[in-house]
């Protein structure tokens, strides 16, 4: 099987390989959490690279994307549930383009197309990193979150929030005000 990079992260890849570990190191996590699960959903899955990762551990993978220049079905998350049932959902690099006005709706949706038992997986980049992130990230970037805002937004949503840290590969459980991204695990939606 011959497989390419998507055009974003053959880009990320010629003009800083190291993020594109980072990003995949944070797919791989979503793959081990979720490894066997029967349905699963990416919500915003952009060119499709990280897909790649999560589908070899799951049984079937759904992906979708508001922009109709991804891999995934064209469908905005904003605007309804996509189908049911799904055992996992998970959405990296998302939340931090959603206004925080719209993030209720965000989970909302997203729990309406999970299972009873469902698991979500949401990771994106912390409020502290901002000052670190590039012009036009952090022109895109319009509700990253500290960790106990992560933390609060996730509660209103889910009975059960576990939240860590990611720097470069590591993920931790380590000093909240030095993450640069933030992942978390959460389960009995509400």
């Amino acid at each position: 099987m011959n497989l390419h990079l998507g055009s974003m992260h053959a880009a990320s890849f010629e003009t800083d390989p190291k993020h594109l570990g980072f990003v995949l190191r944070r797919y791989h996590f979503v793959a081990r959490m979720l490894q066997g699960a029967r349905r699963v959903l990416e919500v915003g899955c952009g060119d499709g690279t990280g897909a790649q990762v999560v589908s070899r551990a799951v049984k079937e993978l759904f992906v979708i994307d508001k922009d109709e220049n991804s891999i995934g079905e064209q469908w905005d998350i904003l605007s309804a549930p996509y189908l049911s049932n799904f055992d996992g959902v998970y959405a990296l690099d998302v939340l931090e383009h959603i206004e925080p006005d719209d993030e209720d709706k965000f989970f909302k949706n997203i729990n309406a197309s999970l299972t009873p038992y469902g698991t979500v997986i949401i990771g994106s980049p912390s409020l502290e990193s901002q000052p670190y992130a590039s012009e036009l990230s952090r022109r895109h970037h319009v509700n990253c979150k500290t960790g106990q805002q992560m933390r609060e937004t996730l509660g209103r949503h889910f009975h059960n929030v576990f939240l860590f840290g990611m720097n470069d590969y590591a993920l931790h459980d380590g000093f909240d005000q030095m993450c640069h991204y933030r992942m978390a695990i959460c389960t009995g939606k509400r």
